[in-house]
């Protein structure tokens, strides 16, 4: 998800936190455990849904380029 404005995750402090948006990142922790799998899995209905992909093995590809670079997946 491109972060901007109002996306933003927040900290223990309340402070905006610049590397999480506010869906996995709402309150200083993450709001749901999950595998870098199920996100990705979680992820496709939005791609869908707001047109940026036409199929789910689309989405999918273009998850699995992304997903695995984001700090919380990096290994």
């Amino acid at each position: 998800m491109p972060l901007n404005d109002g996306l933003y995750g927040k900290n223990a402090d309340g402070s905006q936190n610049s590397e999480y948006c506010k869906y996995c990142f709402p309150d200083e922790k993450f709001s749901r455990q999950m595998t870098m799998e199920e996100m990705i899995e979680s992820c496709i209905p939005f791609m869908l849904e707001d047109g940026e992909c036409k199929t789910e093995e689309e989405a999918r590809k273009i998850l699995l380029n992304q997903i695995p670079n984001l700090k919380r997946w990096k290994k």
